[in-house]
């Protein structure tokens, strides 16, 4: 398990040096071919091959023209566009609570460092938004360290606490901002109403990953006796008996079609779904979701 990346409060941008060999391979990642497979067939053409050089991906090894030449030689490629990296990062009070020694918001925190820093690595343009009750921050896409270093310094500022979500008006706000096809991922808990629609007119024109950020709660009660627990949004108040096996047993079933209906709502709309627990290594989530991702 890696190392909490923010759980000392050090700033982010002190990090950095440290954050980008973390996001090495990640990056690698990237850049053989992860993102690719989520773009097949838009705006990437086969132009022709060359020799094998060393550090080559051997996942473009061309076979048929090596087996007649007698050498390697890999396919090549020509982009026609360039790929843009989009965040989206929910910055809301129940962003901001969770049960173990890291929020929801610290996850995210972390999960969005590290594809800011991985796109700067492969010279992806980078933008975002971040929003709690309303929009904290906007940028358009840029490939600049600068940029870079902007996202994670509002990254590390501290949110602002008020009831309330702009989910579905972050969405819509992106869709206006982006004036080039990018990859978008929102990263939320999706403890929110009224963003399926924009959900679906986002995903219209771009390529969509919903990474909805769980806590071990969300899924599992712990034997402690009755707590009261209070919902950060709506200030609601009850008591979870859970010592009740029969309770226990119910919370688990209600989050089990919790997550099936996002997961289905997500994908009827456009989106790709991906849950990250915040007792996960964001890192080793994200590097198995891009390989997952190329293998179909």
């Amino acid at each position: 398990m890696a190392e909490n990346l923010i759980s000392d409060r050090e700033s982010l941008i002190k990090r950095a040096a440290i954050l980008r060999i973390t996001t090495k391979s990640l990056a690698s990642a990237m850049q053989n071919g992860a993102f690719r497979s989520l773009y097949r067939g838009q705006g990437i053409e086969f132009s022709g091959v060359r020799e094998y050089l060393r550090g080559d991906d051997v996942r473009t090894i061309d076979w048929n023209v090596t087996a007649r030449s007698g050498k390697p030689f890999v396919k090549i490629f020509d982009e026609e566009r360039e790929l843009q990296i989009f965040l989206i990062v929910d910055r809301s009070l129940s962003m901001q609570e969770g049960t173990k020694s890291k929020s929801r918001l610290e996850s995210a925190t972390e999960i969005a460092a590290l594809l800011a820093l991985s796109s700067e690595r492969n010279a992806n343009p980078i933008g975002a938004v971040l929003f709690s009750k309303e929009i904290e921050f906007a940028i358009q896409p840029k490939n600049s360290s600068d940029q870079t270093m902007l996202l994670l310094s509002r990254l590390d500022e501290a949110p602002k606490r008020q009831k309330g979500t702009a989910l579905a008006a972050a969405l819509k706000g992106a869709g206006k901002l982006l004036k080039k096809r990018s990859m978008i991922f929102i990263l939320s808990d999706f403890r929110a109403s009224g963003w399926e629609d924009e959900l679906a007119q986002i995903a219209a024109r771009h390529d969509v990953v919903a990474v909805r950020i769980t806590d071990s709660m969300d899924s599992s009660l712990p034997e402690i006796g009755s707590i009261v627990v209070r919902d950060s949004e709506s200030g609601t108040r009850r008591i979870f008996p859970t010592m009740s096996k029969t309770f226990r047993g119910q919370w688990r079933e209600d989050a089990a079609m919790r997550t099936k209906r996002w997961t289905d709502t997500v994908l009827r709309r456009g989106g790709i779904p991906l849950s990250i627990s915040t007792s996960e290594d964001p890192l080793n989530s994200l590097m198995n979701f891009f390989t997952q991702r190329e293998a179909t």
